[in-house]
């Protein structure tokens, strides 16, 4: 890369190489999961390197694949326990809009009492709007029916 001694600027076409070596290097790092492309290569790299004095043993082989289907059928179990999970807390959040809700206030550690306004659905977890705090649905203490006069 070649740097202008005046301004101590980059050149252009040194900025192009250099963003050209980086997406290089990047689609050269190695991934840090097995999945199921990492594993076939590698079958067939075995398959095609193997002795053929010794081939590799079938049993062998249908175990590996069978562990893999088993893998990929727990990641997309985990995926969609996660994704049951968030739209539970939603349900929740959203059920508790007009009823009395009480949380523990963090900075006096008091419990405080107030009719849940609305909810939010940006963050991670649900945040339900009391008397103007937004107060995040895990931190609920109880929740009660407001009293209709």
């Amino acid at each position: 890369m070649s740097i202008d001694t005046i301004t101590g600027t980059v050149s252009s076409q040194a900025a192009a190489a250099a963003a050209a070596a980086a997406q290089a290097e990047a689609a050269r790092a190695p991934k840090k999961t097995m999945d199921s492309e990492v594993f076939m290569s590698l079958l067939v790299s075995q398959l095609r390197n193997q002795d053929p004095s010794s081939p590799m043993d079938t049993n062998e082989m249908i175990s590996q694949t069978t562990q893999l289907a088993m893998m990929e059928k727990m990641t997309e179990l985990t995926a969609t326990s996660t994704e049951n999970f968030s739209l539970q807390m939603r349900i929740a959040a959203a059920a508790i809009v007009g009823k009395e809700v009480s949380y523990l206030d963090a900075t006096t550690g008091l419990p405080v009492t107030g009719t849940a306004g609305s909810v939010s659905f940006t963050g991670a977890v649900p945040t339900v709007s009391i008397g103007g705090k937004d107060i995040p649905l895990d931190l609920v203490a109880g929740i009660t029916t407001t009293k209709t006069s």
